[in-house]
């Protein structure tokens, strides 16, 4: 699985073909943009969901990166992204051949928020294989990108 993690103060997602309804929003807290790929198992869901949820990327009151997202009283608007797979080697046109079918995408992409959820913290989403713009305040700005095949 991979992750390109954000810290916010705030980010939403809506759904253009609806009239921008918004179906997921957060304030402070974690975007968290999430592609599953060909080869994840629930290991990697777990794996990453552990890595998240404990990931000290917010200042304690000396300005130092030294808490997580629970420790701020911060929630997580989960999104699921298959582009995270994008093959640009060859050419200018990207390929998704590394990225999970939809089906069993959907099902780690699930497992993930419910992972999350189970840990206590307020999870947003998007809405699965949907067009959504996501807009979002990157505090810092601070991104980290996490790949569990690295670990």
């Amino acid at each position: 699985m991979r992750a390109c993690i954000q810290r916010v103060t705030r980010a939403q997602v809506s759904l253009p073909e609806e009239d921008g309804r918004v179906c997921g929003a957060i304030g402070r807290g974690l975007l968290v943009l999430l592609g599953v790929g060909l080869c994840d198992t629930q290991e990697d869901v777990l794996w990453l969901a552990r890595k998240v949820r404990g990931l000290r990327i917010f200042d304690d009151p000396a300005g130092k990166m030294n808490l997580n997202v629970q420790q701020v009283g911060g929630s997580v608007l989960v999104v699921s992204q298959f582009t995270l797979y994008a093959d640009t080697v060859r050419g200018n046109r990207p390929g998704f051949t590394e990225a999970a079918p939809p089906e069993s995408a959907r099902h780690y992409y699930d497992l993930f928020v419910q992972e999350l959820r189970h840990s206590g913290l307020s999870v947003a989403t998007g809405v699965f294989q949907a067009n959504m713009h996501v807009e979002l305040t990157n505090e810092g700005p601070v991104t980290i990108w996490m790949d569990s095949r690295a670990r």
